[in-house]
């Protein structure tokens, strides 16, 4: 794990804990341009837009396109608090994203590595690069808080 990863993910850990003044999901994300800046950032908004494709990374995609003018974010990096689900892994790939970095592995629903691996799929025409696990026990644990205070 670089120390900018960590970086990274702590940035997007900030993001994650906004999400609980308004009753999200604290899972945040950030992309960073080629030079490391954030251009961009979120935290799941399903419940704020009734939008089931509201997800942290979903929502930070679309900023930084915003940003940047254009869809295409090569040379970009998303770090995320969670491991992505199928929905947003492809969207990772269309987005032509360079690398992935995210924190808490998720057994239940992950797409990169844990239940499926979309990202590294050989048959799709871009694989980003991903370090998964950094900051992973301090996210782990942001969304165990969150549900245990659900319950």
């Amino acid at each position: 794990m670089s120390a900018a990863d960590e970086a990274a993910v702590t940035a997007a850990l900030v993001v994650a804990r906004d999400a609980l003044a308004v009753g999200e999901v604290p899972i945040g994300a950030v992309v960073l341009d080629p030079l490391g800046a954030v251009i961009a950032s979120a935290h799941n908004e399903r419940e704020l837009g009734h939008d089931p494709t509201a997800h942290a990374e979903v929502v930070a995609l679309r900023r930084a396109g915003e940003v940047l003018g254009s869809w295409h974010l090569e040379g970009c990096t998303l770090a995320v608090t969670l491991e992505p689900c199928t929905m947003c892994a492809g969207a990772i790939v269309l987005a032509r994203i360079e690398r992935l970095v995210f924190g808490a592995w998720d057994p239940k629903a992950g797409a990169v590595g844990s239940l499926w691996d979309v990202v590294r799929d050989r048959r799709l025409n871009h694989r980003p690069e991903v370090a998964g696990g950094v900051c992973a026990d301090e996210c782990a644990a942001l969304l165990a808080g969150f549900f245990a205070a659900k319950r």
